[in-house]
């Protein structure tokens, strides 16, 4: 597909809005899923140290 110009790009021949809208909902997919594990990954670790640091106190 051939463009004229930027905007006839965005336009993507009428159908622009559900085109970047795909990408859009595609693109916050994707970083919810490398966000997320990230995240729970150091809530996991503080949890984990704040346990360790619990039992040694115990002992």
């Amino acid at each position: 597909m051939n463009f004229e110009n930027f905007s006839d790009f965005i336009a993507m021949g009428g159908h622009g809005l559900y085109v970047w809208m795909a990408y859009g909902a595609a693109l916050i997919v994707f970083v919810a899923n490398i966000v997320g594990p990230v995240l729970k990954k150091k809530d996991i670790l503080k949890k984990h140290a704040q346990r360790l640091k619990r039992e040694k106190l115990a002992s």
